[in-house]
């Protein structure tokens, strides 16, 4: 038993359903398009699971977040697919793949075979048995990765209020988890082997601010050691964490954000595999011609900073599921994938946005005491990265815009004190004066050409920070 497709997608999050969309205004025809999903339902916004869909009071629940609804686009529920002529198997495992071949075989005995191949299959998360510990299939410990993640902890999250909470991991998963359960007035503490909470984005002194603000809101920390061992009640639930040294915390639930680990073991040993994921090139296109990767599970050259990364992040997956149909309907007229690396958060009543790559020196500004607050960093004598706690729209805006060109950083001191104000005065500058590192050198964008290459730049910035402004203040549920 078989089927034949043109375009196949693996996987069914969020770079698959913005993908699907992306096929549908490129004119594909009914038939030439199917997604297999392991997960149940439609592909949905994800991130949306660590954020409305936890909160006390009216929550987040499918169908309302389904994509592509987390850019103010439309809401792609089951119908739309059957609309359209796009075959979604849902709830399907894929068993194994042949990309000599151009096949799939899913769990269900069915073969398909297919003409372009995008894999989108995203991560897991780390299990806790990967490291040594067994939680015994305890049902109050819980992970976050899909719907029936959430479902399970929501309704752990709501026996226990008022009781212990433990947050394995400083990381997205454990701060976003921490606040929302703070908010459904649980008493939490987060257990990390790092010095700080999300030691891969922030600095010392960022950390330092947010974890105070987590401490106002009752959270404890407990940081430079790890989880051991639990104990158990007699009904098999954990009563306890044992920690490394050698400390033990009260704990009616935990919740686990140790990490993600993408999911390529369909294509070991058929495909390029480099950081971990499927190696593609600038059009998300993998060893195999026939085959392409976006999302989590991608590791394509990033153009800003030069080198191949894996960026685990909503914004990529959907920037990329664009720019992936983009190659394969027009390939003459699509150009590289030039991302913005760009990653945000909201809180409490915190909002951030970080933009380009946390490399080299950092230099810190405003107030942090107060409500805004950020950072830029520099890596050979350019502007490379930056970060904003409590921004406006404008000011995200031009904070994107200046990262993306990059320009000469002369004085640190000067850059301190004027802040905000710096970002604001690059990107107001004349083209002409703007520099830019092109290939490790200066470049003065004083000809047209360079111009025009710089103002496309900054649109797409622009785009980028303007949907995040929307996205975290508009709507504060997702």
């Amino acid at each position: 038993m078989g089927r034949a497709f043109v375009y196949v997608i693996i996987g069914g999050g969020v770079a698959a359903g913005y993908a699907a969309h992306e096929f549908v205004q490129a004119g594909v025809s009914f038939g030439e398009l199917c997604i297999i999903s392991e997960e149940p339902v439609a592909p949905y916004e994800r991130p949306a699971l660590s954020k409305g869909y936890l909160l006390p009071e009216a929550p987040a629940r499918l169908p309302s977040f389904h994509c592509c609804v987390g850019t103010n686009g439309e809401r792609l529920a089951p119908k739309w697919y059957n609309d359209n002529g796009i075959e979604l198997i849902l709830g399907t495992r894929v068993k194994s793949a042949d990309v000599r071949r151009k096949t799939l075989l899913t769990a269900t005995g069915e073969t398909i075979s297919y003409k372009y191949l995008i894999v989108a299959t995203g991560a897991r998360a780390l299990k806790l048995e990967e490291f040594g510990v067994n939680a015994l299939d305890a049902p109050n410990v819980c992970y976050l990765r899909d719907v029936a993640d959430a479902d399970r902890l929501v309704d752990v999250m709501r026996s226990c209020s008022g009781g212990h909470a433990v947050v394995i991991g400083g990381g997205y998963i454990g701060m976003e988890c921490a606040a929302s359960l703070v908010i459904n007035s649980l008493n939490v503490t987060m257990v990390f082997p790092e010095a700080q909470c999300m030691a891969r984005l922030f600095t010392p002194k960022i950390a330092a601010f947010y974890e105070e603000f987590y401490q106002s809101k009752g959270v404890k920390f407990v940081k430079g050691t790890v989880l051991t061992s639990f104990d158990f009640n007699a009904d098999g639930k954990v009563c306890s964490v044992n920690l490394r040294d050698g400390s033990k915390l009260p704990a009616d639930m935990v919740v686990i954000g140790i990490g993600i680990r993408p999911n390529t073991s369909l294509f070991e040993g058929q495909l390029t595999m480099e950081k971990g994921g499927i190696k593609v090139n600038g059009k998300m296109q993998s060893s195999n011609s026939s085959v392409y990767a976006i999302g989590d599970v991608a590791a394509f050259p990033v153009k800003i900073v030069g080198e191949t990364r894996r960026l685990e992040h909503v914004d990529s997956a959907r920037k990329a599921a664009r720019h992936v149909v983009a190659a394969i309907m027009e390939p003459e007229k699509t150009g590289e994938f030039d991302y913005l690396p760009f990653f945000y958060s909201r809180v409490f009543t915190l909002s951030w946005q970080f933009y380009g790559d946390n490399a080299g020196e950092v230099v810190h500004f405003g107030d942090f005491t107060g409500n805004t607050f950020g950072a830029y960093w520099m890596n050979k004598g350019h502007l490379v990265g930056s970060f904003l706690e409590g921004g406006t729209k404008e000011q995200y805006e031009a904070l994107a815009q200046a990262t993306r060109l990059k320009p000469k950083i002369e004085d640190l001191a000067e850059l301190e004190s004027q802040g905000l104000e710096y970002a604001l005065s690059v990107i107001q500058k004349p083209p002409s004066t703007r520099s830019a590192e092109v290939g490790g050198s200066t470049l003065v964008l004083d000809k047209p050409l360079h111009v025009w290459h710089a103002t496309a730049g900054v649109i797409v910035a622009a785009s980028v920070a303007a949907f995040a402004y929307w996205y975290g203040r508009k709507r504060k549920r997702w």
